[in-house]
């Protein structure tokens, strides 16, 4: 298995979804549009009933009969558990399901699906006892970095029990710990704004200190990290970024606003970022700027404000790129990763200039 390979053929999945998501409303629609095209893509042999096989019987205590949606068996044996839902439904209501299930078979693992989330169970807690809590959780729109490896250890021409076991375990707490982070960073809690207090703060941490500092820690918290990440960034791509000259199509207000006014967030960075990949081929990337104002984040070619070939503009829903095409054509994208989809005609901006 090719990993560039498999890495498109997640990426086209999740478009699927993005596409027939809205339009699908059962859960037979669910399995034969989204559901078993993911297990495709894992190398199983969806026609191949004693592989991939429908309606598993799973006999629960003094209840038999209990079907499962699908089985994965290899070497003969019963190897993952699926258990699928409509697009349209809430999975955490459904894992008890899955978990009585888990406890009937030889079955390692155990994979909740609404054919855009994807939690996978295994018995780290207790032998033959399945978790409450996913190891691996991931969403095919939105598929992170890291978790392509871990999906590519499910495919047939990969799969190996110990292997997955082994890294389950940090897999589980990494995931906790971040989901205990970003909570933390959107909501401090009393006791997280404590915690930091001691460290920073020798007087007394009673409700109003707390209440007073926690949109400190949150603010502070939030802008060592983009600073973190921008720091990285910037010496991994040796970028630099001249602020020293202004162009006469910049208006006042932008050319008044100092530095120390302007925090260039991480998803900013990550869209510059996105764009020297999606230019790699196209010019030398030390031609390639960023320049950050209130209003949008710029993309320049060669530090040239009359050379900008996108803006970058973040709201609640998630984000806007504008091109600087003759249409000022403008794209409503979910996360920065998006802008590769547009590659095409970011080169078209760029081959104008050149």
């Amino acid at each position: 298995m090719e990993m560039d390979q498999f890495k498109e053929s997640l990426k086209s999945l999740g478009k699927r979804v993005e596409e027939l998501k809205d339009s699908i409303g059962t859960e037979e629609a669910t399995k034969t549009s989204l559901i078993m095209p993911f297990f495709a893509a894992l190398g199983y042999d969806l026609f191949n009933p004693t592989e991939f096989v429908p309606e598993f019987t799973a006999d629960v205590g003094i209840k038999k009969g209990e079907k499962v949606d699908y089985a994965i068996v290899l070497d003969g044996k019963p190897t993952i558990l699926i258990e699928a839902k409509s697009i349209n439904e809430v999975l955490t209501k459904h894992d008890s399901q899955l978990f009585r299930y888990f406890g009937t078979t030889e079955s390692k693992f155990g994979i909740l699906t609404n054919g855009q989330e994807y939690k996978f169970f295994t018995d780290l807690d207790e032998p033959n006892k399945m978790d409450l809590k996913p190891f691996l959780t991931v969403d095919i729109t939105k598929i992170k970095d890291n978790q392509t490896p871990e999906l590519a250890k499910f495919h047939k021409e990969n799969f190996d029990v110990d292997k997955i076991t082994s890294s389950a375990a940090e897999l589980k707490y990494l995931g906790a710990l971040k989901e205990y982070l970003n909570t933390e960073l959107d909501n401090p809690s009393d006791e997280f704004v404590k915690f930091l207090l001691n460290e920073i703060y020798d007087g007394m941490k009673t409700k109003q200190i707390i209440d007073k500092f926690k949109p400190i820690i949150k603010k502070g918290v939030n802008q060592f990290i983009s600073e973190r990440v921008n720091d990285k960034l910037s010496a991994a791509l040796k970028s630099s970024v001249s602020t020293d000259e202004q162009e006469p199509v910049e208006s006042e207000k932008d050319a008044l606003q100092s530095e120390s006014e302007i925090v260039t967030t991480s998803e900013e960075l990550e869209a510059y970022t996105i764009t020297k990949v999606a230019l790699k081929d196209t010019i030398p990337l030390d031609r390639l700027f960023y320049r950050d104002n209130r209003s949008y984040f710029n993309i320049l070619l060669d530090d040239n404000i009359r050379k900008w070939i996108l803006r970058v503009r973040f709201n609640s829903t998630g984000m806007k790129i504008e091109l600087n095409d003759d249409d000022r054509t403008t794209y409503e994208l979910n996360e920065p990763m998006d802008i590769y989809n547009h590659t095409k005609e970011i080169i078209a901006v760029v081959e104008k200039f050149l």
